[in-house]
Protein backbone atom coordinates (compact mmCIF):
# COMPACT_ATOMS: atom_id res chain seq x y z
CA UNK A 1 0.00 0.00 0.00
CA UNK A 2 1.06 3.32 -0.98
CA UNK A 3 1.56 6.49 1.24
CA UNK A 4 -0.90 9.01 0.85
CA UNK A 5 -0.25 12.38 1.10
CA UNK A 6 -3.35 13.93 2.55
CA UNK A 7 -1.94 17.49 2.48
CA UNK A 8 -0.89 17.47 -1.13
CA UNK A 9 -3.83 16.38 -2.77
CA UNK A 10 -5.82 18.52 -0.36
CA UNK A 11 -4.35 21.40 -1.65
CA UNK A 12 -4.12 20.13 -5.63
CA UNK A 13 -7.87 20.26 -5.10
CA UNK A 14 -8.22 23.21 -3.59
CA UNK A 15 -6.64 25.24 -5.97
CA UNK A 16 -7.92 23.59 -8.72
CA UNK A 17 -10.12 26.20 -10.42
CA UNK A 18 -12.82 23.48 -11.92
CA UNK A 19 -13.71 22.61 -8.81
CA UNK A 20 -16.36 24.87 -7.22
CA UNK A 21 -17.15 25.69 -3.72
CA UNK A 22 -20.34 24.17 -4.10
CA UNK A 23 -19.21 21.15 -6.23
CA UNK A 24 -17.03 20.57 -2.69
CA UNK A 25 -19.57 20.83 -0.79
CA UNK A 26 -22.08 18.90 -2.72
CA UNK A 27 -19.27 16.06 -2.63
CA UNK A 28 -18.93 15.96 1.13
CA UNK A 29 -22.51 15.80 1.58
CA UNK A 30 -23.16 12.98 -0.52
CA UNK A 31 -20.08 11.25 1.52
CA UNK A 32 -21.35 12.11 4.30
CA UNK A 33 -24.36 10.25 3.63
CA UNK A 34 -22.72 7.29 1.91
CA UNK A 35 -20.71 7.09 5.08
CA UNK A 36 -23.62 7.12 7.65
CA UNK A 37 -25.91 4.11 5.60
CA UNK A 38 -23.05 2.37 5.79
CA UNK A 39 -22.26 2.79 9.45
CA UNK A 40 -26.01 1.98 9.90
CA UNK A 41 -26.16 -0.78 8.09
CA UNK A 42 -23.06 -2.35 10.43
CA UNK A 43 -21.04 -2.51 6.94
CA UNK A 44 -16.55 -2.15 6.63
CA UNK A 45 -16.21 1.66 5.88
CA UNK A 46 -14.18 1.59 2.95
CA UNK A 47 -10.74 3.01 3.96
CA UNK A 48 -10.69 5.23 0.63
CA UNK A 49 -14.25 6.88 1.50
CA UNK A 50 -12.41 8.28 4.64
CA UNK A 51 -9.47 9.49 2.97
CA UNK A 52 -11.54 11.06 0.66
CA UNK A 53 -13.36 12.90 3.09
CA UNK A 54 -9.94 13.62 4.92
CA UNK A 55 -8.69 15.50 1.43
CA UNK A 56 -12.20 17.20 0.64
CA UNK A 57 -12.69 18.35 4.11
CA UNK A 58 -8.86 19.81 4.41
CA UNK A 59 -8.85 21.02 1.27
CA UNK A 60 -12.13 23.53 2.07
CA UNK A 61 -10.14 24.73 4.88
CA UNK A 62 -7.66 25.92 2.25
CA UNK A 63 -9.87 27.69 0.40
CA UNK A 64 -11.26 29.39 3.68
CA UNK A 65 -8.03 30.68 4.15
CA UNK A 66 -7.51 32.44 0.82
Amino acid sequence: MSKIDIDALSRTVAYNINISDSDMRCALVSLDDELNEIETGRRPIPIDLVFTRAILRRAQKVRDRF
